[in-house]
């Protein structure tokens, strides 16, 4: 018989990825937040979008394929990749960045990352993964802890529509998360991110003539802003992101990114002057905790089956 022991993962290259995630992903809420008051949210997320498909393209073209994996997306890839593309890309990027317009950063950091538990429920439905019990105590105890965080903003306030952009953008973000999945079995990680933020480029078009208008009266700060959102949170993060993916299963992985809104209110904090309180520490502290709980891997054990009285007498 069978029996599980917790283990910590040993998987040290795909810990560190989902660390490098966390951070540039964190920084994205404060550079979006500090961005908001020169670009409105359509041309910020074609200019971030351009600027990642740009680098991610030309990193494609001077990397060795990787053997073991697909040259080109095949017929049955192409319906995940523009899921993954349309929403997570699209829409995730234009709702967060109209829902930052209202909300601060730390609060809207807070309120997509419901998204690890919606992904957690439709990995288990959808990918298969089921529902491990140290995955499902792990993600409520880390999502208490975004719900101390959300209680501790620096307006003390939240906007409706703000609210209902961060719902729409986390919704995008998991369904994404989902389609990406079953993709990295398949193909590079670099590939996928590259394509998804392609499409999401494609999606985003209709507002380049605004963001030829707004960047044409931008500061040079401001340009050096959207040039690092496209290079470093979508180039490098996402890409660290599906890297990460590929090793670990949907659900353990979302419920990694909890950690994001403890960063990011920590960045505010330190560049937009969005103080938290003590409840925010607080909640914070829940975040590790959870998803230290999550990322736990079961290890298997052989223990040899016990002799019935009726074996032992033959």
């Amino acid at each position: 018989m069978k029996t599980t022991l917790e283990a910590p993962s040993a998987n040290l290259p795909a810990t560190a990825a989902a660390g490098v995630t966390v951070l540039l992903w964190a920084s994205s809420f404060v550079a979006i937040r500090h961005l908001g008051g020169e670009l409105s949210a359509g041309p910020l997320s074609l200019a971030r979008l351009l600027v990642g498909s740009v680098l991610l393209g030309a990193y494609l073209l001077t990397r060795p394929a990787e053997p073991a994996k697909q040259k080109w997306p095949v017929k049955r890839d192409w319906p995940p990749l523009l899921a993954c593309g349309l929403l997570w890309f699209g829409v995730y990027n234009l709702a967060l960045n109209e829902a930052e317009r209202r909300l601060d950063a730390g609060t809207a950091a807070m309120l997509v990352h419901i998204a690890p538990l919606l992904i957690a429920l439709l990995a288990g439905l959808m990918l298969g993964e089921g529902f491990p019990r140290q995955l499902v105590i792990g993600s409520l105890v880390a999502f208490g802890g975004v719900l101390l965080i959300g209680t501790s903003t620096s307006t003390g306030r939240a906007e409706t529509w703000g609210v209902v952009l961060c719902v729409a953008a986390a919704v995008s973000y998991a369904v994404g998360v989902v389609s990406q999945k079953p993709l990295l079995a398949r193909l590079p990680a670099a590939q996928v991110t590259w394509i998804a933020c392609v499409i999401g480029t494609v999606v985003c078009l209709p507002f380049a003539p605004a963001l030829v208008d707004e960047l044409g009266s931008a500061s040079a700060s401001t340009i050096w802003w959207v040039i690092y959102l496209g290079a470093f949170p979508t180039a490098l993060g996402f890409t660290t992101w599906a890297f990460a993916l590929s090793r670990t299963s949907a659900g353990r992985m979302g419920a990694t990114t909890y950690l994001v809104p403890v960063v990011a209110v920590g960045l505010a904090w330190l560049f937009l002057d969005e103080t938290p309180a003590l409840v925010a520490i607080l909640g914070g502290s829940l975040c590790l905790v959870g998803v230290a709980i999550s990322r736990r891997k079961r290890s298997t054990v052989e223990r040899a089956p016990r002799r019935t009285e009726v074996e032992a007498a033959r």
